[in-house]
């Protein structure tokens, strides 16, 4: 998969519902940067937590965008698998099969 291909494709998608489902859009958005500004835990730790319940939940675009935004926070490889790995204890095989997923996004994201 083309990791950079599935981010355009995704940011596509938001956009189009983002025109058609303004107000409802605006909210989540405003919800989305309180979350991530506000609290005792930093904004890479959030982002953490989120990859987790992306790969658990299996949703392949929320991986590619919360993994592009923990490169550009920083994140080590290593950093990232021992996130996969307690996502993979939470979500058993399935996880266990996104979490490759996020692992092969990190790779590619990481070296464009």
């Amino acid at each position: 998969m083309a990791w950079t291909e599935n981010l355009t494709e995704t940011r596509n998608r938001l956009r189009t519902l983002y025109k058609t489902i303004p107000n409802v859009t605006k909210g989540f958005g405003a919800m989305s940067k309180a979350v991530k500004e506000e609290g005792v835990l930093d904004f890479k730790t959030k982002e953490f937590i989120a990859l987790g319940i992306a790969v658990a939940i299996r949703c392949e675009a929320c991986i590619g965008l919360h993994v592009e935004a923990l490169i550009k926070a920083g994140t080590t490889r290593e950093e990232l698998s021992d996130v996969l790995a307690m996502s993979i204890q939470m979500g058993g095989g399935p996880a266990t099969m996104y979490a490759g997923k996020a692992l092969e996004c990190f790779d590619e994201l990481s070296a464009a």
